[in-house]
């Protein structure tokens, strides 16, 4: 009987892995793409830089394009998300995206006790305070919002379009 519920969750979290490695930017069978997630996982690590206008998955996007971001650094990205909502279907029998606030908080504390969970929610902070300090036009400083929260004047003349 065990073996069984153990190949269950085996196919069931083996399933889910293979459905978000599909989908990496639109939903499929209520899983939610890596962007939504990293939104979401932003406003409940920094509520204040997302209400600030601070966008990290606009400008993770654009990590996953920048030939000079290492391959396996962008994996990385991708996999934390995969693993956020196996970590999730886990403890919960739910995604993360699903989670009420209160479950998705619990949930990010037990995957900081992780190697991976450390290192990832890591990365993403690191990559928050990059969106924020950054020129808008990469997309993670909307308005220049964190210029204006830390009363910076961004280098003149600006871009005119992303350099990657």
């Amino acid at each position: 009987m065990q073996q069984l519920q153990q190949r269950r969750r085996f196919l069931t979290l083996g399933s889910l892995s293979f459905a978000l490695i599909l989908t990496s930017g639109c939903s499929l069978f209520g899983i939610t793409s890596a962007r939504t997630t990293i939104d979401m996982v932003q406003g409940d690590l920094l509520p204040k830089a997302k209400a600030l206008g601070i966008n990290t998955s606009s400008y993770i996007s654009i990590i996953y394009k920048h030939e000079k971001i290492a391959t396996r650094e962008k994996q990385f990205l991708k996999n934390g998300v995969k693993w956020l909502h196996e970590r999730s279907f886990e403890l919960y029998k739910t995604s993360y995206t699903k989670l009420p606030a209160e479950k998705r908080q619990a949930l990010l504390r037990d995957i900081l006790k992780s190697e991976w969970g450390s290192n990832w929610i890591d990365m993403l902070l690191r990559y928050t305070l990059e969106a924020m300090l950054g020129d808008p036009i990469y997309g993670g400083n909307q308005n220049e919002a964190g210029w204006k929260w830390l009363a910076f004047e961004g280098g003149k003349p600006r871009a005119k379009r992303a350099y990657l």
